[in-house]
This record gives structure tokens, C-alpha cells and sequence, in this order.
């Protein structure tokens, strides 16, 4: 049965210990008297399965809306130098309504 590093790692040790009792590996040498800090990896490493979490790219999104914002901050300025207070408002409102978004992620 194919298992998952996340599987493993919400399993209890009498779990874990199960597993490794039918798996013939040089890195299980041992596995009842290891604790789950020990007996984890070397449960990942018989199976050929990465020994940690993949995390999600979250500063991705980031650039491209500091990248927008710049954009809008250029409009921004065009508009108060032809004193265009339409064009004005709606830059300044994409401008905050990015930096909220950016504000947002950080949390």
C-alpha cells in the first residue's frame, strides 16, 4: 500500500512500527526500539518517499501585484498632472484595493 509522507507522519508509533515490520530494509535495522523521530525518516527512506512537506510557491502572486501597483502609481500620476480627478480616483482606489490584497497574504 502506497503511503504518503503526511499519512506517516499522523500515524502513532504502534502504526508506524506495523509498517515497518514487513518492510526488509538496512535503514528499518532496528525499528521496534526507534522513536517516531527516527523510525519516520527511515520509514521514508525505505519507501522512496520524500522525507518532507512541499509547501505551496506563496510569493509568486506577490510580484505580479507589486508589479500592478507600480503600473497603477505611474496612471496615478499621469492623472494628476492632466488633473483628470476620474482617472485620479480610480488608481487610487486599484492601488488600495491591491496593497489590501497584499496585506491579506501576509498573514
Amino acid at each position: 500500500m502506497a503511503h504518503t509522507y503526511e499519512q506517516l507522519k499522523d500515524m502513532t508509533v504502534a502504526q508506524l512500527r506495523e509498517i515497518a515490520q514487513g518492510i526488509e530494509h538496512e535503514a528499518l535495522q532496528g525499528y521496534s526500539t526507534m522513536h517516531k523521530d527516527h523510525l519516520l525518516p527511515a520509514l521514508c527512506k525505505a519507501l522512496g518517499i520524500d522525507a518532507h512537506v512541499h509547501h505551496v510557491a506563496q510569493g509568486a502572486e506577490k510580484t505580479k501585484i507589486k508589479q500592478k501597483i507600480r503600473e497603477f502609481k505611474k496612471k496615478r500620476d499621469e492623472a494628476l498632472a492632466a488633473h483628470d480627478k476620474k482617472a485620479l480616483h480610480v488608481a487610487q482606489e486599484q492601488i488600495h484595493i491591491l496593497k489590501h490584497k497584499l496585506r491579506r497574504m501576509a498573514k
